[in-house]
């Protein structure tokens, strides 16, 4: 997973455990793209402030998902339901029992992640 998609994810899972004050920082240079001084210089402080700010944001979300397992569980969650979604569209060139049986392996792994 490329370290957009990451940060992205994290942020959506873990973000509103973040201060108002991380989540405004954090989401101006991480999410909107905005320049470490332009942050620095619309909220008063010092770039090497923001830089910090998002570091530790950085570490902050990634200690939740080493607790937690959220992001990996929604990820891979999501690929096996791809899985399926493509054995039901592509079902011509198997038999219903052998579709079944691939569905019915791939929905229990689902399960049990959840």
């Amino acid at each position: 997973m490329n370290k957009i998609m990451e940060q992205t994810l994290l942020y959506d899972f873990y973000g509103e455990l973040l201060t108002d004050h991380q989540r405004q920082v954090y989401e101006a240079v991480v999410l909107n793209d905005y320049s470490l001084s332009e942050v620095a210089e619309d909220l008063g402080i010092s770039r090497q402030g923001v830089h910090d700010m998002i570091k530790r944001c950085g570490r902050i979300l990634s200690d939740y998902e080493e607790k937690l397992h959220l992001v990996s569980r929604f990820v891979s969650v999501k690929e096996k339901v791809n899985q399926i979604h493509i054995l039901t569209k592509n079902c011509q060139n198997e038999s219903k029992e052998s579709l079944m049986r691939k569905i019915e392996e791939i929905s229990n792994g689902i399960l049990e992640e959840l």
